[in-house]
């Protein structure tokens, strides 16, 4: 309910009659004032009129009028600023620290507005607001898709930003981690990510030059090396003792339980086993992987530098058990897509913000416009209830749109969720 009230409060969704706070006076809204996510009452810099009085302060919103009293906001100075009180139901008057009233205005929600933000909530279907989504104004979606795709960039920035300073400020190395976790294609994400977070790269990067050795780095580090196969070939045996000599060189931690790896419902090219191989392949080949790509102005130009393959080995191998028909394993074109989506333009777009650098920041809005919409099952949903899905800066958009408001019920944030509160139909 209280949240409901924040909603009617900021779009200045009132009933039509005149405005009077519990004590007969008008009030006048002129700016309802910016929403506040932190500590403090919740709008700040409203402007009021109040028994023709201007008044500009700040605006709390409450359920009930002793929820002032709950939240210790007469005993807080942060809430002396407030110029009027909205509340739902008004069970009492409220004081500021040194014993002032606070104006308090009953306000009452829409009926219309509670029936449809019900209707919201209670459904089923997914998104709950499809019925409007072929009715709206082509403007109205395409700025709101502008918007997540701004917010998205900037959640997977932070995420990067958070990254670096774990691994010590090292672009390098947080590039090949986002990286790694992009191979691990959702479900294997989390173990992959874990992984490079494991791996020593300072000491990698000394024997760079042997694919070998870095072979035996991933597989030994990713704990794919401990198992005594009854039947192992030459290549096990050998990168076994070449990880043996490189864990003592090195005095490397631990590997990783190899339990934490999944295979369940994988097809056999994104086993863990053949995406390491490609990664070592790609770690070998090029010497200064985000360098590089940052440098690289043309699409082609990145999925040239990211396009990788495995070592001879793996083409006739799946994983270590078994050999199974010779068959090339470079990385294909859809999958090349989804790592330069999820790697190579937030990267761009956060080196852009670190930099100062506007170039990086639109060649990474360029590129995302320029590559097909992801097929996965959130973009099949939102074309299901009628919005087109063309781009891959679209299906990031809606991915954005799925996670941060529809999985969360978040509508009262959602421009979509605005159309059908407001009863558009």
């Amino acid at each position: 309910m209280e949240q409901l009230l924040h909603y009617v409060w900021k779009h200045k969704i009132f009933p039509l009659e005149m405005l009077r706070t519990t004590s007969g006076q008008p009030v006048e809204v002129i700016d309802p004032g910016l929403p506040n996510r932190n500590a403090g009452p919740d709008f700040f810099n409203a402007k009021l009129k109040i028994g023709g009085t201007l008044w500009v302060g700040n605006v709390e919103v409450h359920k009930q009028a002793s929820d002032w009293l709950r939240h210790g906001h007469d005993r807080d100075k942060a809430y002396d600023t407030v110029v009027l009180h909205v509340v739902g139901e008004s069970d009492c008057d409220v004081y500021r620290t040194n014993g002032e009233l606070v104006p308090q205005l009953l306000l009452v929600c829409p009926e219309e507005v509670r029936r449809h933000y019900d209707e919201l909530r209670r459904t089923e279907i997914c998104p709950p607001c499809y019925s409007i989504l072929p009715s709206l104004p082509k403007l109205t979606v395409h700025s709101w898709l502008s918007a997540l795709q701004v917010e998205r960039f900037e959640q997977k920035a932070h995420a990067i930003f958070e990254r670096l300073e774990r691994c010590d400020r090292h672009w390098e190395d947080v590039f090949f981690i986002t990286l790694a976790r992009n191979f691990g294609f959702g479900l294997n994400g989390d173990a992959f990510e874990a992984w490079a977070g494991r791996l020593p790269f300072r000491a990698v990067d000394k024997h760079r030059d042997n694919l070998f050795q870095i072979e035996a780095f991933f597989f030994g580090q990713a704990g794919l090396l401990e198992e005594e196969l009854p039947q192992a070939d030459d290549y096990y045996r050998g990168l076994q003792k070449e990880f043996r000599y490189l864990r003592h060189k090195f005095e490397l931690p631990a590997g990783m339980d190899a339990g934490q790896w999944r295979f369940l419902r994988l097809r056999p090219g994104n086993f863990p086993h053949v995406r390491l191989a490609q990664l070592a392949y790609l770690y070998h080949k090029e010497q200064s992987l985000f360098s590089r790509v940052m440098e690289a102005e043309s699409l082609e130009a990145v999925k040239k530098i990211l396009a990788t393959r495995t070592s001879p080995y793996w083409e006739e191998h799946f994983h270590f058990k078994k050999p199974s028909a010779h068959k090339e394993k470079p990385i294909g074109e859809s999958a090349l897509n989804l790592v330069v989506i999820n790697t190579v333009i937030p990267f761009l777009y956060a080196y852009g913000l670190h930099k100062a650098d506007e170039t990086l920041c639109e060649r990474a809005t360029r590129f995302l416009e320029s590559l097909k919409a992801e097929n996965n099952h959130v973009t099949r949903l939102w074309e299901g209830a009628g919005l087109p899905v063309y781009t891959a800066a679209d299906s990031q958009a809606l991915i954005q749109l799925q996670k941060a408001y529809c999985d969360k019920k978040d509508c009262l944030r959602c421009r979509f969720g605005y159309e059908f509160l407001r009863g558009r139909k």
